[in-house]
């Protein structure tokens, strides 16, 4: 499997964290901070959960394809359930279907046991670029 995370500052500047990955899996975190994270209506900006799944699924695919190939996000529907608060936000994601060239991915946002939202997406695969 190949690495994934140490090189994208995109996350690491939001906080996420990489708990486990592996076997089309991958779960990942990121504690929220009521300074940092939180909208003007005092709740966790909506756009950091859908970063933490988008991170998550793309990570649980990854986890599956080989080094010559990547990935990137089609499309996510997202369901918001409850407000999402200070504390520790864990994104479980699963790639449901993997085909030839589209992959079909779940994820579930919990906080405190409670689940807080939802989504599922479709990845595309294609050839990585060559360098040269």
């Amino acid at each position: 499997m190949r690495p994934f995370g140490q090189e994208f500052e995109f996350a690491r500047a939001l906080g996420l964290q990489m708990v486990e990955r592996g076997d089309g899996r991958c779960t990942m975190a990121i504690d929220i901070d009521r300074q940092r994270h939180f909208n003007p209506q005092g709740a966790a900006h909506g756009g950091l959960a859908y970063s933490l799944a988008d991170t998550a699924m793309g990570g649980a695919l990854t986890s599956m394809l080989p080094e010559d190939q990547w990935c990137a996000t089609m499309e996510i529907k997202f369901n918001y359930h409850v407000r999402v608060g200070e504390g520790r936000l864990t994104c479980e994601a699963e790639v449901l279907h993997h085909g030839k060239r589209v992959a079909n991915i779940d994820a579930r946002l919990y906080q405190d046991g409670r689940l807080v939202s939802s989504a599922n997406g479709n990845f595309a695969i294609f050839a990585a670029p060559t360098t040269g």
